[in-house]
């Protein structure tokens, strides 16, 4: 029942490089090209993004036409796609004058040359590699970056493709966090200075507009809730959740009809407030006073952040904004992202709890998500509902982002494993994570590293692409381990 908001669609510049002077001396030779060209372009439209190609390029006029075409088009990713040798004068200006970072591509139409019957036209056909260390060497003189180099066979090649899809996944997260609009609401948690963070800074490193919100206009929206939106709530919580009895922990209870009503009319408040604001994410931190309606409202918030962000809207508490971006960056690369921190090791199984009170992302759950209402937030005021799960068990990976003594922001990534086994039924969520060499080690490292107490996590192994996210973004980033 939990429908997506509607996803950006990255732009992906594509051209090929060429000689010219090859056309009227191999007849035949550059519609062979085209073809393979096009065939390119194909792979690329596999991948779900708008595609803006612009052909062959061999000569300096058409490449300063094609990056303004590009600009034009405000591409988030420039494939240049080696169809054979090529001096680097076609390329150059579309690497100096275009702000998307570029990728080369060398995939050749054979997988090796026919020896026997072997010519000069079949090995300009399946020349795609001789000119990147030219391409590459410019890059260094003009001090510009060349992101990758994938290098392969046209056809049936899963690591080539593979690689390209990573880079329209890379792209897409470009394309949502370029103009993105994640709120701050409240104040940061008392005590917390590792939560603190310049809006300006946000928008500098990562193009995030932050509006600057009041629990009021929240509260706005809240008092012009409908009854049938409440009922379409609750129907959604009821489908989506389960409502157990609660078991050890005498903070829990099962869900009560007073906290599933409040819920269901906070979560009809959040999606009525994402849409007044065109929020793609919040971070929130309200106590309010003591029997007040905006603590009532604050406190209330919990099911309906989890609903949007399985929808693709981050939302994070204790005020934590750069957490939510890790968390949009997992999501739109479409692992995920899930708001956690570390709990208790469990040293007899080689793991560690991993997990967060308050909004998680319930598509990761293993299993049908629980909600439970609790009698008290524990180290927060208020009460009401709360989720309960473990992530899916298998291989995960964990963007934590920070900022450094100089204000930059830092990536720092981790993969892990999420294994099988009981968690405390604490209306929280809880993985049993376990790392390489061994979890203390990797937890000690990570520490190390100086990240914000929170992270996001999300299914399968991506330390790898987020590590070139990191450096397409130009912030620092620090791999501690990964599953390999």
């Amino acid at each position: 029942m939990l429908e997506r908001v509607p996803a950006k669609k990255p732009v992906i510049g594509i051209f090929a490089v060429a000689h010219g002077t090859y056309w009227h001396q191999f007849p035949g030779l550059k519609e062979n090209m085209q073809k393979y060209h096009q065939d390119f372009v194909a792979l690329v439209a596999k991948n779900e993004v708008e595609i803006v190609d612009l052909g062959i390029v061999d000569d300096s006029i058409t490449a300063n036409e094609t990056a303004a075409a590009f600009n034009a088009k405000n591409v988030n990713l420039i494939f240049c796609n080696m169809i054979t040798y090529a001096t680097s004068s076609v390329f150059a200006p579309v690497l100096r004058n275009c702000d998307a970072p570029m990728v080369l591509t060398a995939l050749q139409p054979r997988s090796a040359m026919d020896y026997e019957n072997a010519n000069t036209f079949m090995q300009l056909e399946n020349d795609n590699i001789c000119s990147v260390p030219e391409f590459c060497g410019v890059a260094s003189r003009m001090n510009k970056q060349i992101y990758d180099i994938i290098i392969g066979t046209l056809y049936h090649d899963e690591k080539a493709e593979a690689a390209i899809r990573e880079w329209c996944l890379i792209a897409k997260t470009l394309r949502t966090l370029k103009g993105a609009r994640i709120g701050l609401m409240g104040h940061v948690l008392e005590a917390m200075y590792d939560m603190h963070t310049d809006p300006t800074a946000v928008f500098t490193a990562f193009g995030i507009h932050v509006p600057l919100l009041e629990i009021d206009d929240l509260l706005t929206e809240y008092h012009k809730v409908t009854d049938a939106e409440i009922a379409e709530q609750t129907a959604i919580i009821q489908e989506e959740f389960d409502m157990p009895e609660p078991k050890s922990d005498p903070v829990t209870m099962k869900l009560t009809e007073e906290d599933l009503f409040y819920a269901a009319k906070a979560a009809a408040a959040l999606e009525r407030f994402r849409k007044e604001y065109k929020l793609d994410g919040l971070a929130y931190f309200y106590a309010g006073a003591e029997g007040s309606e905006n603590r009532k409202l604050a406190s209330s918030l919990i099911l309906g952040n989890s609903m949007l962000i399985a929808r693709g809207v981050p939302m994070c508490g204790e005020f934590d904004i750069k957490t939510c971006i890790a968390m949009l960056i997992m999501d739109t690369i479409g692992i995920g992202g899930s708001f956690a921190e570390i709990h208790p090791f469990d040293f007899d199984g080689n793991c560690i709890l991993v997990g967060h009170d308050g909004p998680h992302h319930i598509q990761l759950a293993q299993g049908k998500p629980v909600v439970r209402s609790l009698k008290k937030y524990h180290g927060k005021e208020g009460s009401g509902a709360s989720v309960e799960f473990k992530l899916k068990e298998g291989p995960f990976t964990m963007l934590g982002i920070n900022q450094t003594a100089d204000g930059s922001f830092r990536f720092v990534i981790g993969e892990g494993i999420s294994n099988a086994g009981a968690i405390p039924a604490t209306g929280n969520t809880n993985t049993r994570a376990s790392y390489l060499p061994d979890t203390p080690t990797f937890i000690k490292n990570w520490c190390l590293a100086g990240p914000t107490h929170h992270f996001a996590m999300g299914t399968g192994n991506y330390a790898g692409t987020l590590e070139k996210l990191g450096k397409v973004l130009g912030v620092e980033t620090i791999v501690v381990g990964t599953n390999q």
